[in-house]
């Protein structure tokens, strides 16, 4: 009996360990798939937060204005012959603009002339008159009366020869305003009246006339830029601007701070600066719109980083850091004023750390593990070594 239960048994184990086997080799095999198509880490491009020196700037929203602009009005009343400029053209100073007719102020030099030639022929007979008057009272051949009238004779005839040169400089004087020129450099409007036209006196509006180079451009900052802009001012070097006008990308312009006005505005808080910019092509325009970047602070040692590595999570910012385990994880931070094309961090990074920037969307979660690639923090320098691997 025992026999034959042995005979049974040996047969059953058998079957039980050949499944057994059967069921680990399947298992083994799965789990050798399962590796085999376990996808590798994600690569990404990590840079090192940099601690430099860097000068923070600021940016400002101003106006252009010309340095000078005047309102041309006539000094003499007449019709207008011609109009001598061209609308919208770049003028200099004395090129003529307006021609009011001059035949009555001709007349008017014509009649001053022969009224001093008139006068300089009566001081010619009264002084020849005074000279005998005085060889006479030398011989007592006349009283002293008489003498004295002759003095005064005299004496009238050149107060009157001085009256009609007066009155000749005058009428030429007015004959030379019929001549309407340009006061200044600088780029002309139109023409507010036309040929034919009555022209009066210090009223009519004709043109208007404004300076083109240099240009200023006025701008107002907050009390505490004020306070680092008279600081600069009082070191004994105005600062150095950058100006961005509307349809650029860049602050492609420099400008110099030459004016801080002397007293904060009490209805916004603000002072105003003006910057001297230089337009040798006439290219801008007085009332034009500008953006101003201008230095408002000194960092001797900043923590930056790309300003694309700078994520926002609601009201919070952060970026992803690789540790040394090349594993990824979360750090919020405090950022601070732009640098250039990188952003300071007033908090939440050490010199050193490995940010992430490039691949951010590659990052499903913290914590997942990433393949780092060792790259520059500022993007000029990154195109720069791709580049330099793409030779």
């Amino acid at each position: 009996m025992d026999a034959h239960l042995q005979g049974i048994r040996t047969p059953l184990l058998t079957l039980t360990l050949l499944f057994a086997t059967a069921v680990g080799l399947v298992g083994c095999e799965a789990h050798s798939e399962e590796a085999a198509a376990a996808p590798p880490p994600p690569a990404v491009d990590v840079a090192q937060v940099e601690s430099d020196a860097v000068t923070l700037w600021d940016g400002f929203t101003g106006r252009i204005a010309a340095p000078e602009s005047v309102d041309l009005r006539p000094r003499v009343s007449g019709y207008i012959d011609e109009v001598a400029f061209e609308e919208g053209e770049l003028v200099k100073q004395g090129d003529l603009l307006f021609q009011i007719d001059p035949r009555p102020y001709e007349a008017h030099v014509d009649a001053a002339k022969a009224q001093l030639a008139r006068a300089q022929s009566q001081l010619s007979l009264a002084g020849s008159e005074a000279e005998r008057a005085r060889h006479l009272m030398e011989s007592r051949a006349i009283s002293r009366e008489e003498f004295d009238q002759r003095q005064a004779t005299l004496n009238e005839a050149r107060a009157s020869v001085a009256a009609a040169r007066a009155e000749l400089d005058s009428a030429q004087l007015d004959l030379e305003y019929t001549h309407i020129r340009s006061p200044i450099d600088g780029r002309v409007s139109r023409a507010m009246v036309t040929r034919g036209n009555l022209a009066t006196s210090d009223q009519t509006l004709l043109t208007r006339v404004v300076s083109v180079d240099p240009l200023y451009v006025y701008f107002e900052g907050d009390e505490e830029t004020a306070l680092e802009a008279l600081n600069r001012l009082d070191a004994g070097s105005n600062p150095q601007v950058r100006v961005r006008l509307a349809g650029e990308a860049d602050y492609a312009h420099d400008a110099v701070v030459d004016f801080i006005d002397n007293q904060l505005d009490a209805s916004t808080g603000t002072l105003q600066y003006r910057a001297v910019m230089a337009n040798p092509d006439g290219r801008f325009r007085p009332g034009q719109f500008a953006r101003v970047s201008m230095p408002v602070s000194r960092l001797e040692h900043a923590l930056m980083v790309d300003q694309k590595a700078v994520l926002t999570d609601q009201d919070r910012r952060y970026v992803y850091v690789v540790g040394e385990d090349d594993t990824v994880s979360r750090r919020n931070i405090e950022p601070g004023r732009r640098s250039g094309e990188l952003l300071v961090v007033e908090n939440g990074l050490e010199a050193g750390d490995r940010v992430v920037v490039n691949g951010l969307q590659k990052i499903l979660m913290p914590g997942m593990q990433v393949h780092p690639e060792q790259v520059a923090m500022r993007p000029a320098q990154r195109e720069s070594q791709r580049v330099a691997r793409a030779q």
